[in-house]
């Protein structure tokens, strides 16, 4: 019974997860029609499609027994990660380019001295241990990608610029990866989505507290431009005109 329930909240899992990892596409369709990466950063799918692969490598039958379908969902993100990546390397301005280029050097590099290492130095025990700590460490970083977000919400009480699904998302498939490891006995899976979990539940709960103020932000900005015509000189834009005449 155990080894069936790890195999479905496996597959919960990898839903989850493949919704997840679609989820930017609407950014990125919008880079694609007005052909600019705007104010959009590319970092947080340069780290992702790190971290992807690390984990994907991670759930390899040689590194680490019974987690395949770890690479097999894994594996899936790196390519739409990869996608992602060159989609924006291809409309971004040149500074924004050269940043990202070097950004992924970086990242190919810790991925291909992980591979190096755990195959040529690392066997067993050894080899699993340090393939799931250095994942580990960047599941986490991953994860904790939305703080800034979460910040910004308690800030200002709004929820404008935290898209529910995405949060729903990140909670969906943080359970169900820590669940998977929790059954697996596995505690490089268990750990970091276990912390995936957690910061999606208080995304929820943040959503439900502050629903009814989306889309506050605008509209606080708009009082307080009016206020601000108000306030100039003594005088409303209606004013000046009328002088001007």
């Amino acid at each position: 019974m155990e080894n069936v329930l790890h195999f479905v909240f496996g597959i919960f899992g990898n839903a989850s997860a493949l919704f997840l990892f679609l989820a930017p596409l609407i950014t990125f369709k919008r880079i694609v029609m007005n052909k600019s990466t705007q104010q959009f950063s590319g970092i947080p799918y340069v780290m992702t499609l790190l971290n992807c692969l690390l984990s994907a490598w991670y759930g390899l039958p040689f590194v680490s027994p019974n987690n395949l379908l770890v690479s097999t969902i894994n594996g899936t993100g790196a390519v739409i990660e990869s996608v992602y990546v060159i989609v924006f390397l291809v409309f971004a301005p040149k500074k924004e380019k050269a940043k990202m280029l070097g950004l992924l050097s970086v990242v190919l590099t810790i991925f291909g001295t992980v591979v190096l290492v755990s195959l040529l130095v690392l066997h067993g025990n050894g080899r699993k241990l340090f393939c799931g700590v250095v994942t580990t460490i960047f599941s986490i970083v991953m994860y904790g990608s939305p703080l800034t977000i979460i910040r910004l919400v308690i800030k200002t009480k709004s929820v404008e610029f935290m898209p529910f699904f995405l949060s729903l998302f990140v909670f969906l498939c943080g359970t169900s990866w820590f669940v998977f490891g929790l059954l697996g006995k596995d505690p490089f899976v268990a750990i970091p989505n276990g912390f995936g979990c957690g910061l999606g539940a208080v995304q929820l709960i943040l959503y439900a507290i502050y629903r009814k103020n989306k889309g506050e932000i605008k509209k606080q900005t708009g009082e307080e431009s009016v206020e601000m015509d108000k306030i100039g000189n003594g005088k409303t834009e209606q004013q000046k005109q009328d002088e001007q005449v």
